[in-house]
C-alpha cells in the first residue's frame, strides 16, 4: 500500500487482466439480478441483438476498476468518491485490463484523484472512470 508521502501525480497503479468465462458472467448477473439475456445467452447476443458474441456486462467492469483503487489504498485510506461511464461493449473471450493513473494530490485534506480505465486487448478504453481516496 502506497503511503501518502510517497505518492506523486502521475504514478500508475497497479493494473489487473480479466478474462471472464461464461460462469463467471452467469453468477455475477445472477447475484444483481440482471436477466438481459446479452449477458449469457450467445444464440440471442448475435442473433436478436447483433452482437458478435455474448456482452461483458457493465457493473462488472466497473467492479473492475474500483477494485484496482481499492486494492491499491488497502486499509490506509477511505474511498471517498467514485465514478465510471460504459462507452464501448467488451465480449466474453476478450482479456480487459483494470488500471489507474494518480492525477492529483491535495497535501492539506491528504486526498488524492485517481484516473481509472478499463482498456480490452486492442488498447482501447471502454470504461474511463475516477477516484477520490482520503489517507489518514
Amino acid at each position: 500500500m502506497p503511503r501518502f508521502e510517497d505518492i506523486q501525480p502521475g504514478d500508475a497503479l497497479p493494473s489487473r487482466d480479466h478474462t471472464p468465462g461464461i460462469v463467471q458472467l452467469f453468477m455475477y448477473n445472477a447475484a444483481i439480478w440482471n436477466a438481459h439475456r446479452i449477458h449469457f445467452d450467445h444464440a440471442y447476443a448475435t442473433g436478436e441483438e447483433g452482437y458478435p458474441d455474448i456482452v461483458l456486462d457493465g457493473p462488472l467492469q466497473g467492479d473492475w476498476i474500483g477494485q484496482v483503487v481499492t486494492d491499491w489504498i488497502g486499509e490506509d485510506a477511505t474511498l471517498v468518491s467514485f465514478g465510471y461511464a460504459n462507452r464501448q461493449a467488451a465480449f466474453l473471450g476478450e482479456t480487459m485490463t483494470a488500471s489507474g493513473v494518480v492525477e492529483a494530490k491535495d497535501d492539506s485534506s491528504r486526498e488524492v484523484r485517481v484516473k481509472l480505465f478499463l482498456q480490452n486487448d486492442r488498447g482501447e478504453t471502454t470504461i474511463p472512470g475516477h477516484a477520490v481516496v482520503r489517507f489518514s
